[in-house]
Protein backbone atom coordinates (compact mmCIF):
# COMPACT_ATOMS: atom_id res chain seq x y z
CA UNK A 1 0.00 0.00 0.00
CA UNK A 2 0.95 3.62 -1.13
CA UNK A 3 2.06 6.11 1.87
CA UNK A 4 -0.82 8.46 0.35
CA UNK A 5 -3.55 5.23 0.30
CA UNK A 6 -2.04 4.76 4.01
CA UNK A 7 -3.20 8.74 5.03
CA UNK A 8 -6.46 8.36 3.32
CA UNK A 9 -7.16 5.08 4.86
CA UNK A 10 -6.22 6.41 7.94
CA UNK A 11 -8.02 9.90 7.55
CA UNK A 12 -11.57 7.76 6.47
CA UNK A 13 -10.99 5.75 9.80
CA UNK A 14 -10.76 8.41 12.13
CA UNK A 15 -13.74 10.72 10.75
CA UNK A 16 -15.84 6.89 11.12
CA UNK A 17 -14.48 6.46 14.81
CA UNK A 18 -15.49 10.34 15.14
CA UNK A 19 -18.68 9.83 13.62
CA UNK A 20 -19.53 6.46 15.63
CA UNK A 21 -18.74 8.54 18.61
CA UNK A 22 -21.17 11.76 17.76
CA UNK A 23 -23.77 9.40 16.89
CA UNK A 24 -23.22 7.23 20.25
CA UNK A 25 -23.32 10.76 22.33
CA UNK A 26 -25.89 12.16 20.79
CA UNK A 27 -28.53 9.18 20.77
CA UNK A 28 -29.36 10.20 24.34
CA UNK A 29 -30.01 13.61 24.00
CA UNK A 30 -32.33 12.82 20.65
CA UNK A 31 -33.87 9.89 22.36
CA UNK A 32 -35.15 12.44 25.32
CA UNK A 33 -36.68 14.82 22.68
CA UNK A 34 -38.00 12.27 20.62
CA UNK A 35 -39.60 10.58 24.38
CA UNK A 36 -40.56 14.23 25.13
CA UNK A 37 -43.20 13.94 22.52
CA UNK A 38 -44.41 10.64 23.04
CA UNK A 39 -47.75 9.55 24.62
CA UNK A 40 -47.67 7.03 27.82
CA UNK A 41 -49.36 4.09 25.63
CA UNK A 42 -45.98 5.09 23.20
CA UNK A 43 -43.49 5.29 25.87
CA UNK A 44 -44.65 1.80 27.48
CA UNK A 45 -45.27 0.03 24.63
CA UNK A 46 -43.64 -2.86 24.24
CA UNK A 47 -42.20 -2.11 21.01
CA UNK A 48 -39.74 0.42 20.82
CA UNK A 49 -40.23 3.55 19.44
CA UNK A 50 -37.94 5.65 18.28
CA UNK A 51 -40.12 8.38 16.93
CA UNK A 52 -43.26 9.03 18.45
CA UNK A 53 -46.22 7.76 16.63
CA UNK A 54 -48.07 11.33 17.09
CA UNK A 55 -46.30 13.83 18.08
CA UNK A 56 -48.24 14.39 21.84
CA UNK A 57 -47.51 18.38 22.55
CA UNK A 58 -49.59 18.21 26.02
CA UNK A 59 -46.56 16.85 28.03
CA UNK A 60 -45.17 20.09 27.80
CA UNK A 61 -48.62 21.67 28.48
CA UNK A 62 -48.60 19.48 31.62
CA UNK A 63 -44.93 20.41 32.36
CA UNK A 64 -45.83 23.71 33.58
CA UNK A 65 -49.98 23.71 34.31
CA UNK A 66 -48.63 20.82 37.09
CA UNK A 67 -45.90 22.33 38.43
CA UNK A 68 -44.58 25.42 39.40
CA UNK A 69 -41.81 25.08 36.36
CA UNK A 70 -42.78 28.72 34.85
CA UNK A 71 -41.33 30.13 37.98
CA UNK A 72 -37.90 27.67 38.70
CA UNK A 73 -37.05 28.85 34.48
CA UNK A 74 -37.93 32.26 35.39
CA UNK A 75 -35.60 32.24 38.51
CA UNK A 76 -32.46 29.83 36.76
CA UNK A 77 -33.09 32.78 33.57
CA UNK A 78 -32.39 35.78 36.31
CA UNK A 79 -29.83 34.22 38.61
CA UNK A 80 -27.87 32.90 35.58
CA UNK A 81 -27.81 36.56 33.56
CA UNK A 82 -26.98 38.25 37.22
CA UNK A 83 -23.84 35.41 37.17
CA UNK A 84 -22.36 36.00 33.74
CA UNK A 85 -22.97 40.03 34.03
CA UNK A 86 -21.00 39.72 37.06
CA UNK A 87 -18.26 38.01 35.79
CA UNK A 88 -18.11 39.76 32.11
CA UNK A 89 -18.04 43.07 34.38
CA UNK A 90 -15.40 41.99 37.16
CA UNK A 91 -13.16 38.95 36.31
CA UNK A 92 -11.78 40.46 32.97
CA UNK A 93 -10.75 43.58 35.09
CA UNK A 94 -9.18 40.75 37.56
CA UNK A 95 -7.66 38.79 34.54
CA UNK A 96 -6.56 42.39 33.06
CA UNK A 97 -4.33 43.60 36.26
CA UNK A 98 -2.69 40.49 36.80
CA UNK A 99 -1.51 39.92 33.26
CA UNK A 100 -0.48 43.90 32.42
CA UNK A 101 0.25 45.03 36.10
CA UNK A 102 3.50 44.99 38.29
CA UNK A 103 2.52 45.44 41.64
CA UNK A 104 3.94 43.50 45.01
CA UNK A 105 2.34 39.84 45.71
CA UNK A 106 1.12 39.87 42.05
CA UNK A 107 2.93 35.88 41.74
CA UNK A 108 1.37 35.24 45.04
CA UNK A 109 -1.75 36.13 44.44
CA UNK A 110 -1.81 34.59 41.08
CA UNK A 111 -0.77 30.98 42.81
CA UNK A 112 -3.54 31.66 45.12
CA UNK A 113 -6.54 31.87 42.30
CA UNK A 114 -4.56 29.00 40.88
CA UNK A 115 -5.02 27.14 43.57
CA UNK A 116 -8.97 27.95 44.38
CA UNK A 117 -9.57 26.33 41.32
CA UNK A 118 -8.05 22.62 42.78
CA UNK A 119 -10.68 23.00 45.85
CA UNK A 120 -13.75 20.51 45.08
CA UNK A 121 -16.91 23.15 46.04
CA UNK A 122 -17.83 20.58 48.42
CA UNK A 123 -14.87 21.30 50.58
CA UNK A 124 -15.74 25.13 51.11
CA UNK A 125 -19.93 24.49 51.11
CA UNK A 126 -20.19 24.98 54.75
CA UNK A 127 -17.96 27.78 55.68
CA UNK A 128 -19.41 29.95 52.29
CA UNK A 129 -23.29 29.13 53.11
CA UNK A 130 -22.05 30.71 57.50
CA UNK A 131 -20.45 33.60 55.64
CA UNK A 132 -24.04 34.08 53.57
CA UNK A 133 -26.02 33.11 56.34
CA UNK A 134 -24.41 36.12 58.26
CA UNK A 135 -25.26 38.47 55.58
CA UNK A 136 -28.89 37.67 56.09
CA UNK A 137 -28.90 36.03 52.77
CA UNK A 138 -30.39 32.77 52.50
CA UNK A 139 -33.42 32.22 50.02
CA UNK A 140 -32.67 35.18 48.60
CA UNK A 141 -30.75 36.49 45.42
CA UNK A 142 -28.22 37.69 46.38
CA UNK A 143 -27.85 34.40 48.23
CA UNK A 144 -28.16 32.64 44.94
CA UNK A 145 -26.27 34.97 42.83
CA UNK A 146 -23.11 36.72 44.61
CA UNK A 147 -21.24 33.45 46.00
CA UNK A 148 -20.84 32.73 42.37
CA UNK A 149 -20.11 36.02 40.67
CA UNK A 150 -16.65 35.95 39.87
CA UNK A 151 -14.75 32.90 38.65
CA UNK A 152 -11.15 31.63 39.75
CA UNK A 153 -10.65 29.64 36.42
CA UNK A 154 -12.63 32.75 35.01
CA UNK A 155 -9.52 35.02 36.37
CA UNK A 156 -6.89 32.90 35.16
CA UNK A 157 -8.56 32.67 31.86
CA UNK A 158 -8.66 35.99 30.85
CA UNK A 159 -4.89 36.46 32.37
CA UNK A 160 -4.13 34.04 29.54
CA UNK A 161 -5.78 35.89 26.94
CA UNK A 162 -5.06 39.93 28.23
CA UNK A 163 -1.00 38.30 28.14
CA UNK A 164 -1.32 38.14 24.25
CA UNK A 165 -2.55 41.46 23.74
CA UNK A 166 0.23 43.53 22.66
CA UNK A 167 1.97 45.97 25.12
CA UNK A 168 2.48 48.69 22.40
CA UNK A 169 -0.83 49.13 22.45
CA UNK A 170 -1.97 50.29 25.85
CA UNK A 171 1.51 52.32 25.73
CA UNK A 172 -0.19 53.81 23.34
CA UNK A 173 -3.22 54.76 24.69
CA UNK A 174 -1.18 56.16 27.73
CA UNK A 175 0.71 58.42 25.54
CA UNK A 176 -2.43 59.69 24.29
CA UNK A 177 -3.43 60.24 27.95
CA UNK A 178 -6.29 57.80 27.98
CA UNK A 179 -7.16 56.98 31.86
CA UNK A 180 -6.74 53.06 32.70
CA UNK A 181 -10.18 52.58 32.61
CA UNK A 182 -10.33 53.72 29.17
CA UNK A 183 -7.85 51.71 28.06
CA UNK A 184 -9.35 48.87 29.38
CA UNK A 185 -12.84 49.27 27.43
CA UNK A 186 -11.81 50.59 23.93
CA UNK A 187 -8.55 48.90 23.83
CA UNK A 188 -8.19 45.32 25.71
CA UNK A 189 -11.85 44.64 25.88
CA UNK A 190 -12.30 44.62 22.02
CA UNK A 191 -9.15 42.27 21.33
CA UNK A 192 -10.63 39.73 24.10
CA UNK A 193 -14.14 39.46 22.89
CA UNK A 194 -13.71 35.86 21.62
CA UNK A 195 -12.38 35.00 25.34
CA UNK A 196 -15.33 36.88 26.65
CA UNK A 197 -17.73 34.69 25.11
CA UNK A 198 -16.17 31.75 25.88
CA UNK A 199 -16.57 32.47 29.93
CA UNK A 200 -20.25 33.78 29.10
CA UNK A 201 -20.94 30.23 27.97
CA UNK A 202 -18.62 28.54 30.52
CA UNK A 203 -19.95 30.41 33.51
CA UNK A 204 -23.54 29.99 31.84
CA UNK A 205 -23.35 26.39 31.89
CA UNK A 206 -21.93 26.38 35.74
CA UNK A 207 -24.67 28.80 36.68
CA UNK A 208 -27.66 27.15 34.93
CA UNK A 209 -26.56 23.48 36.18
CA UNK A 210 -25.73 24.71 39.81
CA UNK A 211 -27.62 22.35 41.35
CA UNK A 212 -26.31 21.82 45.67
CA UNK A 213 -25.78 25.62 46.35
CA UNK A 214 -28.91 25.85 45.19
CA UNK A 215 -30.73 23.04 46.96
CA UNK A 216 -29.08 24.34 50.45
CA UNK A 217 -29.92 28.20 50.31
CA UNK A 218 -33.44 27.76 49.64
CA UNK A 219 -35.84 27.37 52.45
CA UNK A 220 -38.83 27.80 50.01
CA UNK A 221 -40.19 27.08 46.49
CA UNK A 222 -40.28 30.65 45.43
CA UNK A 223 -36.79 30.68 45.16
CA UNK A 224 -35.97 27.54 43.93
CA UNK A 225 -34.12 27.23 40.40
CA UNK A 226 -34.70 24.58 37.60
CA UNK A 227 -32.14 21.85 38.64
CA UNK A 228 -33.81 21.67 41.78
CA UNK A 229 -37.27 21.92 40.77
CA UNK A 230 -36.39 19.19 38.38
CA UNK A 231 -35.60 17.06 41.03
CA UNK A 232 -38.27 17.72 42.96
CA UNK A 233 -40.41 16.83 39.80
CA UNK A 234 -38.98 13.30 39.15
CA UNK A 235 -39.54 13.00 42.55
CA UNK A 236 -43.38 13.79 41.99
CA UNK A 237 -43.98 12.54 38.70
CA UNK A 238 -41.30 9.53 38.64
CA UNK A 239 -43.79 6.94 36.90
CA UNK A 240 -44.56 9.56 34.63
CA UNK A 241 -41.90 9.36 31.86
CA UNK A 242 -42.71 11.57 29.25
CA UNK A 243 -43.62 14.25 31.54
CA UNK A 244 -40.19 13.98 33.00
CA UNK A 245 -38.69 13.55 29.65
CA UNK A 246 -40.55 17.34 28.58
CA UNK A 247 -39.03 19.09 31.88
CA UNK A 248 -35.54 17.61 30.94
CA UNK A 249 -35.88 19.15 27.92
CA UNK A 250 -37.23 22.25 28.62
CA UNK A 251 -34.02 22.68 31.98
CA UNK A 252 -31.70 21.78 28.53
CA UNK A 253 -32.61 23.81 25.64
CA UNK A 254 -31.78 27.57 27.23
CA UNK A 255 -27.93 25.65 27.65
CA UNK A 256 -28.43 24.46 24.09
CA UNK A 257 -29.61 27.12 22.47
CA UNK A 258 -27.06 29.56 23.73
CA UNK A 259 -24.09 27.41 22.64
CA UNK A 260 -25.82 27.12 19.10
CA UNK A 261 -26.10 31.45 18.95
CA UNK A 262 -22.74 32.15 19.77
CA UNK A 263 -20.68 28.55 18.65
CA UNK A 264 -18.44 29.66 16.24
CA UNK A 265 -16.96 32.74 18.73
CA UNK A 266 -16.96 30.51 21.48
CA UNK A 267 -14.40 28.16 19.19
CA UNK A 268 -12.56 31.31 18.44
CA UNK A 269 -11.99 31.52 21.89
CA UNK A 270 -10.96 27.97 23.01
CA UNK A 271 -8.63 28.14 20.05
CA UNK A 272 -7.00 31.05 21.17
CA UNK A 273 -6.64 29.34 24.88
CA UNK A 274 -4.85 26.30 22.82
CA UNK A 275 -2.42 28.74 21.23
CA UNK A 276 -3.97 27.93 17.63
CA UNK A 277 -3.95 30.51 15.12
Amino acid sequence: MSRKAYRTLNRILAQLAILAGAIVISVPSLYMLSASFMSSQDFFSTEFHLLPTAFYWQNYIDVFASFNFGNYLKNSLLVTAAVVGFNLLFTPMVGYSLAKFDFPGKTLLLLFVLATIMIPFTAILIPLFLIVRSFGWVNTYPGLIMPFAMSAFGVFLMRQFILAVPDDYIDAGRIDGASELRIYFQIVVPLIQPALITLAIVVFVASWDEFLWMLIITTGDALRTLPVGLAKFVEQYRTRYELMMAGSVVAAAPVVLVFLAVQRRFLQGMAGLSGLK
